[in-house]
């Protein structure tokens, strides 16, 4: 099979880290082909989204004692080639956040790709429904207590509450801007100004979680079902246990009442195509739904022997031989 991968430039991934290059090495391993572009090289031409596509062999990273070994040249890449995306078997949207203007305009070409012809991981319609924060509070049930506002007062009021309070922008991402409230703390106002852009944009306010000391899973979900996870736990005076800002992982394992936020998940992420996604659950409460670029195979597989990539990829597999019904 052919699989196009629409990532950031080669040269800017971490090959021991990014789940981005297990799914290649896996799809390559598997024998099929795999190609490489970015956002800004695709295009509609007659109606059909078309890519700038390069073919990539891969160098695979090797385990040993407990770490990933990258060879230094790590990956060779072919000439470019414009190609309709139809051509491929699949196409993964693997493109980093912020979801920027430029980033949703990606999207839209590629809902010129025939979903009958082409799998498209995660769907561009789902991805632009699932705003990463926002897409959590429709399962109220399970989430902490929660608002979204840019009214200062508002925000105020909630954390007055609280006591305590965790501030998250809605683009944000790997941890970038998010701040600890307290009512008490003197530069309050300012902090919510600068956050919400002197109240011009919404943010995220949600009940601390006294749990978060102890790690924020992280749970790769596979056609809304659990294959694995992380936990990432906040080292020295960091409270948040994000890997891109210094967190700790370690091995885990997926709770019941995480299975039931999973259960509770499937459908919704079924329908709105999201194939591939890694959650965030803390203290037993869902915190995040990353559809964009959801990572962590790579240290799950480090520290618990898997091979979740390779399972990942099967899963296409099936998919693609079963005329492209999801199973």
């Amino acid at each position: 099979m052919k699989f196009a991968f629409i990532i950031d430039p080669l040269p800017k991934l971490d090959p021991g880290h990014d789940t981005s290059v297990a799914l290649m090495e896996a799809a390559q391993e598997l024998g099929h082909q795999v190609w490489v572009t970015q956002a800004q090289q695709l295009s509609v031409i007659q109606g059909q989204a078309w890519g700038l596509l390069e073919p990539v062999q891969l160098t695979p990273a090797k385990l040993d004692d407990g770490h990933w070994v990258v060879s230094e040249q790590w990956y060779q890449t072919g000439k470019a080639l414009l190609k309709p995306l139809e051509e491929m078997d699949a196409v993964w949207m693997r493109t980093d956040p912020p979801v920027t203007i430029p980033y949703l305009y990606a999207t839209y070409i590629l809902d010129y790709i025939n979903p009958d012809k082409t799998l498209v991981i995660n769907s561009p319609t789902g991805i632009r429904t699932a705003n990463e924060k926002m897409y959590a509070l429709q399962f109220h049930e399970v989430i902490p207590q929660t608002i979204v506002s840019q009214e200062k007062s508002v925000i105020r009021q909630f954390v007055e509450e609280k006591e305590t309070a965790v501030l998250k922008p809605l683009g944000g991402k790997a941890g970038e801007g998010i701040i600890f409230l307290q009512p008490s703390d003197r530069n309050f106002n300012s902090l919510v100004e600068i956050s919400t852009k002197q109240g011009s944009e919404p943010v995220m306010v949600q009940a601390y979680l006294p749990a978060a000391k102890d790690g924020d899973k992280r749970i790769i979900l596979l056609n809304g079902e659990p294959i694995g996870a992380v936990n990432r736990i906040p080292t020295g005076k960091e409270f948040r246990g994000n890997m891109a800002v210094g967190g700790r992982v370690a091995a885990t394992e997926i709770t019941p009442r995480e299975e039931e936020i999973c259960s509770l998940l499937k459908p919704k992420l079924q329908q709105d195509g999201l194939y591939f996604v890694g959650i965030d659950v803390i203290g037993g409460y869902l915190t995040e739904v990353n559809v964009t670029s959801p990572t962590g195979i790579r240290e799950i597989d480090r520290l618990d022997g898997t091979h979740l990539a390779k399972q990942v990829i099967t899963w296409v597999e099936a998919v693609k031989n079963n005329g492209g019904e999801t199973i």
